[in-house]
């Protein structure tokens, strides 16, 4: 997810309330001087309440179910799903963004390539020989980040998408960047006052029932517009396994931006839990890893009831609705049903 303009009130992925900004313990000249280490203690205890309130959930429950690999580093946290799937997790962002390496007998698929704060090709490359194609679920920054990195990049014939490709300047993504958003450090080089998304150029496209032939698994792609023109999922039929992207994942769903299409949408979540009986696991882009298939079928309810006018808002802030179901959450437009 992105904003192509900014929003009154900022959402962490998966908690639902607004980022806050815990003020810094002070104390007057008039205290007594402090043990070095007790003062070291206390400056520890300021930094920790000046973070942004998400990460004291970091990591995330859903991550100790698999193991984490050597190549983690102070941005990236990666992770083997299964023997030829690896997450790739940049949790200390506020958008806790995750892009997948699929790993097939003569290549691999790395779906989406994060924030582009980091160097994402540096653990994709210590992952897998193979050769490896990069494929974004949609073109919002926090997932093309890394995509000027690699040779072969696939991408649909969407106008939104060659216009995401030009990348984007330091005013439109600097909030990424700012201590808001922030758990630790960002990577060297890369400051709020200079992070930018790079472009990158397709070098083939892809559409509705595209076959991706990875030596021994083939992915399907699936055009599944409504949180952007050009999302789309990847389907493996013989694992069971879906990769959904934004349409998708443990946390609220951002619906409420301006290239979001709510009737797209609605035929979108409509594909994907029509497929949930033949699902092993779903694989969302945010947060966390994993979820049941069976969380489409709810998605697709609950946003069927909200369409109808018979689900109110749980809470309403400034120009945002929240609707809260448990185990996601669908932050739209409030006036969505004058759209």
């Amino acid at each position: 997810m992105t904003l192509s303009t900014p929003i009154t009130n900022t959402y962490q992925r998966l908690a639902v309330s607004p980022i806050i900004i815990m003020s810094a313990l002070t104390f007057t000249a008039a205290q007594a001087p402090l043990h070095a280490s007790a003062q070291a203690s206390i400056e520890a205890s300021a930094q920790a309440e000046e973070q942004p309130e998400f990460c004291g959930q970091i990591p995330r429950v859903g991550w100790a179910n698999y193991e984490k690999l050597d190549v983690s580093d102070d941005w990236f946290q990666v992770y083997q799903l299964h023997d030829d799937l690896y997450a790739i997790s940049e949790p200390y962002q506020w958008q806790e963004v995750i892009s997948y390496l699929i790993i097939g007998e003569s290549r691999a698929l790395l779906f989406d390539s994060g924030n582009g704060m980091g160097d994402i090709k540096r653990v994709v490359d210590a992952l897998t020989p193979l050769s490896v194609t990069v494929l974004a679920s949609h073109s919002h920054i926090d997932h093309v980040g890394g995509h000027y990195q690699f040779e072969t990049v696939l991408a649909p014939e969407t106008a939104f998408t060659n216009d995401r490709a030009k990348g984007r300047g330091n005013a439109f993504v600097a909030e990424e960047a700012s201590t808001a958003a922030l758990c630790r450090p960002l990577p060297n080089g890369v400051t709020e006052d200079n992070h930018r998304t790079r472009a990158f150029t397709p070098t083939a496209r892809v559409e509705e029932g595209s076959k991706i032939d990875l030596g021994g698994t083939v992915l399907t792609v699936m055009m599944i517009p409504g949180h952007t023109p050009d999302s789309l999922m990847l389907l493996d039929t013989a694992k069971g396994r879906l990769f959904t992207g934004d349409s998708y994942y443990k946390g609220p769903i951002w619906l409420y931006a301006s290239e979001t299409d709510l009737p797209a949408y609605a035929r979108s979540i409509g594909r994907m839990a029509d497929l949930a009986p033949t699902l092993t696991s779903i694989h969302g882009a945010h947060n966390e890893p994993y979820s049941d298939p069976a969380e489409l079928l709810k998605v697709r309810n609950a946003f069927t009831a909200i369409m109808a006018g018979t689900r109110k808002p749980d809470e309403v802030l400034g120009t945002q609705a929240i609707y809260q179901f448990g185990t996601f959450d669908l932050l739209m437009q409030k006036d969505h049903d004058h759209k």
